[in-house]
C-alpha cells in the first residue's frame, strides 16, 4: 500500500507541475493552454486503471514469454529505423489513432524481463564469464546498439545503467562488473567526443554552459538561470517567469528546473525525497520477493525509475552533459508514462505475492 501511495503522489504531483510548466508554451504553440495536460491526464487515468489490472496478473507470465517480449522489443527498435530511414532522428513510430511512441521505452522493460530471467536461470553460475557476463553483454550490446543508432544517447546510457546494475545485484563477479563499468564509461565519452556533431556540442556545453548562449548551450544556460531564480522557497506555484518561452520546452526534459523556480530548493528536495522513498520501497519489495525472478524484476524496474530521475536532475543542473532524458511521472510523454504505470503494476504484483508468501 505504501508503494502504491508513493506512485499516486508522484503522479498527481507530476500532473500538477506539468500543467504549471506547460500552459504558456501550449497556448503559444498549440493555441490551447490545456493541450499537454489534457493528453497527459487522459494517459494517467487509463494508465492507473491498467496498472491495477496488471497488479492482478501473476508475474510468472513474463518468465514464460521472456524471449517473445524481448524479440518484440528488438523488432520495434529495428522497425523505427526502417520507417524513419530518411530522417536523421529515428526515435518514434506513428500509430494511426494513437499517436507517436518510442520503442526504446518498450525496450527498457523487455531488457529487465530478459535479465531477470537469465539471472534466475543461471543462479550460482552468475560468477562465471560464460553465464554471468557473456549473454548479458551480448543482449545489452544489441539493445543499446540499436538505440544509439536512432540516435538516442540518454536512452542508451539509461538502458546500459539498468543492465549493469541488474548484473551486479544478480551476482556477476566484481572484477567483471568493474571492467564493464569502465568500458561503458569510455564508450559514452567516445560517443560524445567523436559521435555526431550535436553530441560534441553538448559535451562542450557541459564544460562551459555560457559558451554559446544563442545556440547550442541556450537551454542549459536558461535551465541554470531558472533554477537560480527560485531561491529557497521559490516564486510560487504557477508564477514561473522562465516558462514564458525563455526555457525551451519546459514541459519535457527540463520540468525540474520549473519545479526549482516555482517551489524553490525546498520543493526540489521534496521531489528528490519522493524518488528516494520510491527507490527504498521498490528495493524493500525486491528483498521480500518470493523468488529470484520476481526479485530481479522489482530491482530492474526500481532502478529504471530511480536512475532516470537521477540522470534527469543531473542534466538539468548541468552535473552531466545534456543528453535529453525525461523525469519519470513529471515530464510530458504518453508512451513513457503509460509504460511506467504498467511497470508499477508489475511491482505491485510482486509485492502482493511477497505478502501472500509471508502469510
Amino acid at each position: 500500500m505504501t508503494f502504491l501511495v508513493l506512485v499516486l503522489i508522484l503522479l498527481a504531483f507530476g500532473l500538477l507541475m506539468l500543467f504549471s510548466a506547460s500552459y504558456a508554451y501550449a497556448q503559444y504553440y498549440q493555441g490551447d493552454s490545456f493541450h499537454y495536460i489534457k493528453k497527459q491526464a487522459l494517459v494517467a487515468v487509463i494508465g492507473v486503471a491498467c496498472m491495477l489490472i496488471v497488479s492482478k496478473i501473476d508475474y510468472t507470465i513474463y518468465k514464460k514469454y521472456t524471449y517473445w517480449i524481448y524479440g518484440g522489443a528488438i523488432f520495434l527498435l529495428v522497425l523505427v529505423l526502417l520507417v524513419n530511414i530518411k530522417n536523421s532522428i529515428k526515435r518514434w513510430i506513428y500509430v494511426p489513432g494513437v499517436g507517436q511512441f518510442q520503442p526504446s521505452e518498450v525496450a527498457k522493460f523487455a531488457l529487465i524481463v530478459l535479465f531477470a530471467y537469465l539471472i534466475a536461470k543461471h543462479g550460482e553460475k552468475m560468477n562465471t564469464f560464460q553465464y554471468g557476463v557473456f549473454p548479458f553483454v551480448l543482449f545489452l550490446g544489441i539493445t543499446a546498439g540499436l538505440i544509439i543508432i536512432e540516435p538516442h544517447l540518454s536512452g542508451t546510457i539509461l538502458i546500459m545503467g539498468i543492465g549493469l546494475i541488474m548484473m551486479f545485484v544478480g551476482g556477476t563477479r566484481y572484477r567483471w562488473f568493474i571492467l564493464l563499468l569502465v568500458a561503458a564509461a569510455v564508450g559514452v565519452v567516445l560517443v560524445l567526443t567523436f559521435g555526431r556533431e550535436y553530441m560534441a556540442e553538448r559535451l562542450q556545453g557541459w564544460f562551459d554552459p555560457f559558451s554559446d548562449p544563442q545556440d547550442s548551450t541556450y537551454q542549459t544556460m536558461e535551465s541554470l538561470l531558472t533554477i537560480g531564480s527560485g531561491g529557497l522557497l521559490g516564486v510560487g506555484l504557477g508564477n514561473s517567469r522562465q516558462k514564458y518561452l525563455f526555457l525551451p520546452e519546459p514541459q519535457n526534459d527540463f520540468i525540474f528546473a520549473i519545479i526549482c523556480e516555482e517551489l524553490g530548493f525546498i520543493g526540489a528536495m521534496v521531489v528528490i525525497l519522493l524518488f528516494v522513498l520510491f527507490v527504498y520501497r521498490g528495493f524493500a519489495i525486491a528483498a521480500k520477493a518470493p523468488d529470484k525472478f520476481s526479485m530481479m524484476l522489482a530491482v530492474g524496474i526500481t532502478t529504471q525509475i530511480g536512475l532516470q530521475a537521477m540522470l534527469n536532475i543531473a542534466v538539468v543542473t548541468n552535473t552531466i552533459p545534456n543528453t535529453g532524458i525525461s523525469l519519470p511521472f513529471f515530464s510530458y510523454g504518453g508512451t513513457a508514462l503509460f509504460l511506467q504505470l504498467l511497470e508499477m503494476g508489475v511491482i505491485l504484483n510482486v509485492s502482493r505475492h511477497a505478502s501472500l508468501e509471508k502469510e
